[in-house]
């Protein structure tokens, strides 16, 4: 039974809550921002009205003060009384009015802007959908010609292979014809380089589309290691390397996707062939553990800083800014189909004397298989 190598959380189920997240504290400091202004608005006309009321009460004062002086009666203080009692009541009348009428202003306001935040929100959801559809129709076209361009290309350095192998086996056994054979076996070399990296950058665009499938069957994980020697032998004895294999046991059985499982190691084991020294060892082991399947790529190369071992696993991820020994797309992927197997990738490094890879996985065997 397949499955499909997918993140975590897609991009977009992450914009989608990132968005919603923004939206509720958007509404909060909107929300907060027009209690702090009305309590504002409400704290200065307090301070105004009180501020009029201590000058109207020293002005009456001062009135006053003029009648008593004036040799004004009982009657005409009273009178003064009256008039002014009238005053204070119209006075309040007033602030009441004008109190409720900002307060109904105060409550359209926010009806209105009630009414208007959805729209808005609407526009922006229409916007964002409008833009993930063409984006989709774009990654369509991308996928459809990286298929294209991908297929094509793998025929051209078939075709290649072919002809230097030809070539090779033509060649006269003086030496230009063994300098001839070790020109083709070089050109041959190179094209698997390349072929893998045409691999990567399709699984690259499966793996964003959440397809690039695994199909766990029931086999030897020790196998992994005799095709993944065979594999790089001619690689590590070019660059004057050894390559050893310790299996801890004859037999790994457990279920897995072979093909996939062997191009994680194979990405391991030429990642470490980039960063290793000539005269450098590199140790392939497997054994198991606590029923999973434990494989390990060890190099005594220059080593990974603290820091980066995390980020080596992520896409393109590169030693410098000017390194070309690569995209930085095998131990992305590596982690993807180890992730999609239910099991672990990680590393460990002392720099300057060595790294290991370790990756595990589950060991089980389907019962009858």
């Amino acid at each position: 039974m397949g499955h499909d190598a997918q993140k975590p959380q897609p991009e977009r189920d992450q914009t989608d809550e990132s968005l919603r997240v923004e939206r509720k504290k958007s509404d909060q400091a909107l929300a907060e921002q027009r209690l702090v202004i009305q309590e504002t608005a409400d704290l200065l006309v307090e301070r105004a009205r009180e501020h009029a009321d201590a000058v109207m009460d020293t002005a009456r004062d001062k009135a006053d003060q003029k009648l008593v002086d004036a040799g004004a009666g009982v009657r005409g203080r009273e009178a003064v009384a009256a008039a002014r009692e009238l005053e204070d009541q119209v006075l309040d009348e007033e602030r009441t009015t004008a109190d409720a009428i900002l307060d109904r202003e105060r409550m359209e306001q926010a009806r209105t802007l009630a009414a208007l935040l959805p729209l808005e929100r609407e526009k922006t959801d229409r916007y964002l959908l409008t833009e993930r559809v063409r984006s989709d129709d774009a990654l369509a076209h991308r996928d459809d010609f990286m298929g294209m361009v991908s297929h094509d290309l793998r025929n051209l350095l078939s075709a290649i292979v072919l002809h230097s192998g030809v070539v090779a086996k033509t060649a006269s056994d003086s030496d230009e014809g063994r300098r001839t054979v070790a020109g083709m076996t070089r050109i041959q070399r190179y094209v698997a380089r390349m072929n893998r990296l045409i691999g990567d950058l399709v699984d690259v665009v499966s793996l964003d589309a959440g397809k690039l499938a695994v199909t766990p069957t029931p086999g030897d994980a020790a196998t992994l290691h005799t095709e993944a020697m065979e594999a790089f032998a001619d690689a590590a004895a070019e660059k004057g390397l050894i390559l050893e294999c310790t299996c801890a046991e004859p037999s790994l059985l457990a279920s897995f996707d072979h093909e996939r499982m062997l191009q994680v190691l194979a990405n391991l084991i030429a990642n470490a062939l980039k960063f290793t020294p000539r005269g450098g060892r590199i140790i392939i082991s497997g054994e198991r553990a606590g029923g999973r399947i434990h494989l390990c790529v060890e190099d005594n190369g220059m080593g990974i800083p603290g820091q980066m071992l995390e980020a080596v696993f992520e896409r393109f991820w590169q030693v410098g800014k000017n390194d070309q020994r690569g995209f930085g797309l095998g131990l992305y992927i590596s982690r993807c189909i180890v992730e999609a197997h239910g099991g672990k990738i990680w590393a460990e490094s002392t720099l300057g004397e060595r790294s290991t890879f370790h990756l595990t996985f589950p060991g089980a065997v389907p019962p009858g298989a």
